[in-house]
């Protein structure tokens, strides 16, 4: 059975620990990862998020897989081939360890910008802060067993959101910071 879906009120310990694991990373990959950031709700301060802390890696490419699957193999993540989402190449803690994602997209592509727009946004818009919150523990207690379900259930709420942050991005002239790690 899946672990069920549980969101927390934001933790003060995430972005620590994001540095934590930020760190390991930068150690293990070097000049390989152009970028290493916190993304997903615990980058958000106030954003209530299930515990897990989501990292993107940046890469130049990612073909070959063995430049950096090594690397975070040796570092202690677990590869997890059956991705079905063919932007990235994703990675888990190992057995036992604390849950972390991370998510190794290639350098100026759609899905990373994605990612960084989306967290910037959040993290200035206490409103679609607050409705992004809402809509989680909504979901989290319709699909609380079904993950897949969950996350496709979240799409509409994420595309009105980033309708504002598009606009949002354009009104600013938003561009990604520098890298957090």
């Amino acid at each position: 059975m899946a672990e069920p879906i549980v969101i927390v009120p934001y933790e003060e310990d995430w972005p620590r620990e994001f540095a934590r694991v930020g760190g390991v990373l930068r150690q293990a990959l070097g000049g390989l990862a152009v970028r290493i950031d916190h993304i997903g709700s615990t980058s958000v301060i106030g954003l209530d998020a299930k515990p897990v802390i989501d990292i993107q890696v940046s890469v130049k490419r990612l073909e070959p897989v063995s430049e950096y699957r090594t690397p975070l193999e040796n570092a202690g993540f677990v590869h997890r081939a059956a991705n079905p989402d063919r932007t990235k190449r994703y990675f888990r803690e190992s057995p036992g360890g604390r849950r972390t994602h991370i998510h190794v997209r290639e350098s100026g592509s759609w899905s990373e910008q994605f990612a960084l727009l989306f967290r910037d946004y959040l993290r200035e818009n206490p409103s679609d802060r607050a409705v992004y919150t809402a809509e989680k523990y909504r979901l989290a207690g319709l699909y609380k067993d079904e993950r897949e379900k969950y996350v496709e259930e979240k799409g509409p709420v994420i595309w009105t959101i980033m309708r504002r942050a598009s606009e949002w991005s354009q009104l600013t002239g938003w561009r990604p910071g520098a890298s957090d790690c």
